[in-house]
């Protein structure tokens, strides 16, 4: 279970602040995928962020005992100046992963081919996507959290990234945000809508849709 307590997150914005969170509690089973839905803006990525512990709450507390991976696809730890072989063999160490393994796992998913022995600043947005990817495929987790990860690549990549993290998904649970709601019926039950600064829990994922829609409409 993972458990918000009166969470507040907020960013300095030219003329002001701009409030994520406001004062929100509640909880998340891990054994359940939820696709968090929000308007561009709203803070989905900030959630998951939050969640992961990369970001910090201005206030309250968010607890777990899961383990709980980084928002999948999230490229920013990746070391520029190490090759992509290198910050899979580092992140290996840190989970207590076999080395080699997980490069040779992360080389046939990431299809990366000899990119993977160059610097990881030499590679395209897309090229860091798929390693970053792909090392998170490659350590089992308890609760994944995925951000937009299946529109990287071409189609072929997107359904063999699909196709794992459903795999994965069967046996865990997730916070997924994504705008292709197709992605989001075949891996989500229920749904998170994010608006105002308040996240509001939907145990049918086709009535958050809804609400989501019906938000966007409104504008």
């Amino acid at each position: 279970m993972i458990r918000l307590e009166q969470v507040s997150k907020s960013f300095r914005v030219k003329g002001g602040s701009q409030s994520i969170l406001k004062n929100v509690s509640g909880c998340f089973d891990t054994r359940e995928t939820i696709a968090l839905l929000g308007r561009n803006g709203a803070g989905k990525s900030t959630v998951l962020r939050l969640i992961s512990g990369i970001l910090k709450p201005d206030s309250g507390s968010i607890k777990t005992r899961a383990n709980i991976s980084w928002p999948v696809a999230f490229a920013g730890g990746l070391h520029g100046d190490m090759t992509g072989a290198q910050n899979v063999r580092f992140v290996a160490r840190i989970y207590y992963r076999d080395t080699e393994d997980m490069v040779w796992f992360c080389r046939e998913m990431s299809e990366l081919g000899d990119y993977l022995n160059m610097p990881v600043r030499s590679y395209s947005s897309g090229m860091r996507a798929r390693l970053a990817f792909s090392m998170s495929m490659a350590v089992p987790f308890d609760y994944y959290l995925i951000d937009e990860i299946t529109s990287v690549g071409d189609l072929a990549f997107r359904e063999k990234s699909e196709e794992i993290l459903r795999s994965r998904l069967n046996n865990t649970g997730g916070v997924v945000v994504s705008h292709a709601l197709g992605s989001l019926r075949r891996l989500c039950s229920a749904g998170l809508v994010i608006e105002g600064g308040k996240l509001t829990y939907f145990p049918n994922l086709e009535h958050a849709i809804e609400r989501h829609q019906s938000l966007m409409k409104s504008d």
